[in-house]
């Protein structure tokens, strides 16, 4: 055997490894959120710290869900997963964070009560979008719009069952929906009722009475 072909059979017996990986955190996920109905998705930014505002209105939202029946999905993370976290424990409710394994490795913060690991991003994200009844995306950085823009054209392109896809803070998702609607839109790059997928709510009651209209519980 040439060290070529040496070389390729180890990347095919790798990669035929990484396939039942990948098989066993979907079957994972798909047992463990299964029993968590229904549930919601909270996104937001790592470098958010307690006493921020955003952090107090997550931790408020996710205590809302809670209390209303609703099982609270993050990241696992700090800053506002663990804020939405954190609410959705103290009110008694289902705390759910899906961690990530990375090169810096991200610790699960102390408030969720169902913890499960990842080790790749796509599956994580997967699971995210399959268990959500809603998103409700809090200021955040790329990760945060990786999410917000995948559940969307999920939701565009007819993959998946609409459901209510929330901005949090006017302020700072302003920019962002100016330029949909005044270069996007206006450009015909999408319709209009691609735009009527978002909502911009600020205020943590009015953001539950949204997703209880379009869920049933």
């Amino acid at each position: 055997m040439t060290d070529k072909q040496y070389v390729i059979n180890e990347i095919t017996i790798q990669d035929s490894w990484r396939m039942f990986r990948i098989m066993a955190e979907f079957v994972d996920g798909f047992e463990a959120l299964s029993k968590y109905q229904p549930a919601v998705s909270i996104f937001g930014s790592t470098r958010i710290r307690p006493g921020d505002d955003i952090y107090q209105k997550a931790e408020q939202i996710g205590k809302l869900l809670a209390e209303n029946g609703f099982a609270v999905i993050t990241g696992g993370g700090p800053g506002v997963m663990e804020a939405a976290n954190k609410g959705a424990s103290s009110a008694g409710g289902k705390s759910i964070g899906l961690n990530i394994e990375l090169p810096l490795e991200q610790k699960p913060n102390p408030y969720t009560n169902i913890t499960l690991n990842f080790r790749y991003f796509f599956v994580r994200k997967v699971m995210f979008v399959k268990y959500a009844m809603a998103y409700i995306i809090l200021p955040g950085g790329f990760g945060t719009m990786d999410e917000l823009l995948e559940s969307i054209t999920l939701i565009q392109t007819h993959k998946i069952k609409p459901f209510p896809v929330i901005l949090v803070g006017s302020n700072y998702w302003k920019g962002f929906f100016d330029w949909i609607k005044e270069v996007v839109l206006k450009q015909g790059k999408i319709s209009s009722t691609d735009f009527d997928i978002l909502q911009l709510i600020d205020e943590p009651e009015e953001i539950i009475k949204t997703i209880k209209k379009t869920v049933i519980l």
